[in-house]
């Protein structure tokens, strides 16, 4: 995902984008509350849950989307269910995950969340993270800055990674000797202290707002960042690849993996410490 320059004209959406992301994630955030202690869960994979509250959310979010912008794209996390919809030529798609911490959510832990963005290509032009167990919403247009609860936010701007307190986003299923953990090991010893939350998205939002001064993932879903990655970005956090420059590497959407960091210092030490990597 790139973050090159772009003029965006507000102008030719039929609605505000971010008014219509909000009100979407909010909905699906009452769903997930109005399901809690009556799904069902199922296996997706080892230690990977899906619930019937998913695909409510999911549902529900599709129709408050498509029905102000019947012309755009959507793709879901549960677009298995026949959810998806491929955006018309020149048209943005919305990148929707109806709950990000499913395993959370499935244990009454309190940390999972909404996560709805709009791109055009690889550009985000708006996301929303909505916490219903905290009633919290960041928000966050493209150029425009980002908020939680319609109050603008910050990153960190800590420089010293030692002060630093950093999250880790390990897969479902994680053998002893994949990068996740090498990547863990690493860091470990040269940071205050290491979170993993269990939502990618919480993640992104809490850089943002100053909770975490650091996170990275080197394989994840589309749907667990777009949103998340606007945000954070819009709020002041660096955000690079494992390799490369700021300057000339692209971030592809569609196979993020990234380094994000509440300066430029955080970004350049973690970076050196992780390196490329040999895969997840």
């Amino acid at each position: 995902m790139s973050f090159s320059p772009v003029t965006i004209d507000w102008s030719t959406f039929a609605f505000d984008p971010l008014s219509v992301c909000e009100q979407a994630a909010r909905a699906g955030g009452r769903v997930l509350t109005d399901w809690v202690g009556k799904f069902k869960a199922s296996t997706k994979g080892p230690r990977d849950l899906v619930t019937e509250a998913d695909l409510a959310s999911q549902a529900e979010i599709r129709r408050i989307l498509l029905e102000a912008f019947p012309e755009h794209g959507f793709v879901g996390e549960e677009s298995i269910a026949g959810h998806a919809s491929p955006a018309n030529a020149g048209q943005p798609r919305w990148i929707v995950d109806p709950l990000d911490g499913t395993s959370n959510y499935v244990h009454g832990f309190p940390a999972y969340c909404v996560s709805v963005g709009l791109a055009l290509g690889d550009e985000l032009l708006v996301g929303v993270i909505y916490d219903p167990e905290r009633d919290e919403c960041f928000t966050a247009r493209r150029g425009g800055g980002a908020a939680c609860n319609g109050r603008p936010i910050v990153a960190s701007g800590e420089n010293d990674l030692a002060a630093a307190m950093v999250a880790v986003s390990f897969p479902p299923h994680v053998a002893s000797d994949a990068q996740s953990v090498a990547d863990f090991l690493a860091v470990l010893p040269h940071v205050h202290s290491v979170r993993r939350t269990g939502s990618t998205a919480i993640n992104l939002a809490y850089v943002a707002c100053g909770r975490l001064d650091a996170f990275w993932v080197r394989r994840i879903a589309s749907w667990d960042v777009a949103a998340g990655l606007l945000i954070a970005r819009e709020a002041g956090a660096v955000i690079g690849p494992f390799a490369g420059t700021l300057e000339t590497a692209a971030l592809s959407l569609d196979r993020p993996a990234f380094i994000a960091a509440s300066s430029p210092d955080i970004y350049a030490s973690l970076r050196e410490m992780l390196g490329p990597g040999f895969g997840s």
